[in-house]
């Protein structure tokens, strides 16, 4: 199993929330996703390492970015 955390910007509320986390839990081999509204963290369990690009299109296919993007 893999963690890995990244910082998506722009999320307001509790919908923005559920948009990523179906997004990024659509990618192979997605387990978990954990979002702080707050933060911005978005924490992706794996089975396998999942690379910041796959993760970058899903949270884009939100509607959203992630920092540093």
């Amino acid at each position: 199993m893999t963690e890995s955390t990244f910082t998506v910007v722009g999320m307001t509320c509790g919908h923005c929330v559920q948009s990523v986390t179906e997004e990024v839990s659509q990618i192979s081999g997605v387990s978990e996703v954990a979002v702080d509204l707050p933060t911005g963290a978005v924490t992706v369990s794996s089975t396998a390492a999942i690379s910041t690009d796959e993760v970058r299109a899903a949270v884009e296919e939100a509607g959203y970015q992630l920092a540093g993007s």
